[in-house]
């Protein structure tokens, strides 16, 4: 009786398990493009850190796009190639390219943000790519002078000396920030404002930095304080774009809270971030 009744229900048993929905496939992992190189910064280790670091804490893999070359201007294929970004879910902009002031080469490496493609941008970036020598003065948004600052959504000409930053998340309930605290940098540059954040319709700052320095004449001990952590949307695809300008030196770039930000604003950028702050299902860590 068993073996006639284990061949009645064995096609019974398949028959379920075929009608059973097949479990979810885990998601691919997003795929990043780190550019890195240029002047002023150890982008070989920089570019390390920064992998490691990502693909330790989101469903990533990040490969390079580097150049050893120390010079302000590097000479990346992005400059001359609109294209480089194809294939990639996300660029990370980490070059220092301030010498880089061809408006041709800078619409190269805006192309794919132009189509959509989502960006992060970190530190000197954010001094890369300033086509007009009055990059010191407000730049108008959708001026010829502002092409690289419309993308970024602030505009910055110039740093303080290395000494501590006191970060202050000024938003908490933006996803990127909702349950972060701020902490004190070790020696890092504050970048200046050259103008009101305000003046960028889509620019929405996340938290400032307090830097002390003694004044040079005086001597007097001075507080500056600008916007180091915010997001913008570009062009006509409104492409997510979170930007900060900390990290210059080693010891920030591997600072586990600076990599948790980032982390989160990588993941916000690619829209693949909740309203809590929590990686969506499968771009966790370890496709979590």
């Amino acid at each position: 009786m068993r073996p006639a009744l284990s061949r009645l229900l064995a096609p019974l048993a398949l028959a379920l398990a075929a009608a059973l929905p097949a479990p979810a496939a885990a998601p691919k992992p997003l795929k990043v493009l780190l550019v890195t190189g240029g002047c002023c910064h150890d982008y070989v280790q920089q570019k390390d850190l920064l992998k490691a670091g990502l693909e330790q804490r989101a469903n990533v893999v990040v490969e390079h796009l580097h150049t050893p070359d120390k010079s302000t201007k590097p000479p990346l294929s992005s400059h001359n190639n609109p294209a480089y970004a194809d294939g990639y879910d996300l660029v990370i902009h980490d070059e220092c390219a301030a010498g880089i002031d061809d408006p041709a080469m800078v619409r190269n490496v805006l192309t794919p943000h132009l189509r959509g493609v989502p960006a992060v941008a970190l530190h000197c970036a954010m001094h890369s790519y300033r086509v007009s020598k009055e990059f010191a003065q407000p730049q108008t948004p959708g001026s010829p002078g502002g092409l690289w600052f419309d993308f970024l959504g602030l505009q910055s000409s110039r740093h303080g000396p290395q000494e501590p930053i006191q970060v202050k998340f000024t938003d908490s309930k933006h996803p990127i920030t909702r349950g972060l605290t701020g902490w004190t940098t070790g020696k890092e540059e504050l970048y200046n404002n050259v103008q009101p954040p305000s003046v960028y319709a889509a620019h929405r700052p996340l938290a400032t930095g307090v830097q002390r320095t003694k004044n040079k004449k005086s001597g007097a001990t001075e507080d500056n304080e600008s916007v180091v952590v915010w997001t913008n949307e570009y062009g006509p695809k409104k492409a997510r774009v979170f930007c900060t300008t900390l990290g210059h030196n080693n010891e920030t770039v591997a600072d586990a809270r600076y990599l948790d930000l980032l982390a989160r604003g990588l993941l916000w950028a690619a829209g693949k971030l909740d309203d809590s702050g929590r990686p969506a299902a499968g771009f966790g860590p370890g496709g979590r």
